[in-house]
C-alpha cells in the first residue's frame, strides 16, 4: 500500500467536503477502510507544506506523485484511495 497525504485547510468548504467522502467511502468499501492518509493542515504545518507544489487546497499524493488538486467529486476520491491499494 502507498501513502496518502492529504493537505488541506480548516475552514476550505471543498476540503471539508473531501473528508467527508472519505469517510462515507471507507465506510461502504472495507477495502478502503486499510487507507491511512497523513493529514497535513498547511496553515499549522507550512514547512511541511512548502516542500510539495501545489496551489490549491484539498491535495492528494499517493506515494510522491500528486494524483488531485483543488475540489473534488467522491468518485475522485474514490480514485486517489484505490490507487493506494495498488
Amino acid at each position: 500500500m502507498k501513502p496518502v497525504k492529504l493537505f488541506y485547510l480548516k475552514n476550505c468548504p471543498f476540503c471539508k467536503k473531501a473528508l467527508s467522502y472519505i469517510d462515507a467511502l471507507k465506510a461502504e468499501y472495507p477495502e478502503l477502510a486499510a487507507v491511512e492518509i497523513e493529514m497535513i493542515e498547511e496553515s499549522e504545518q507550512p514547512a511541511v507544506a512548502d516542500k510539495f507544489d501545489y496551489y490549491y487546497v484539498p491535495t492528494f499524493y499517493v506515494g510522491d506523485e500528486k494524483v488531485h488538486e483543488g475540489g473534488i467529486y467522491p468518485e475522485e476520491v474514490e480514485a486517489v484511495l484505490r490507487k493506494a491499494l495498488e
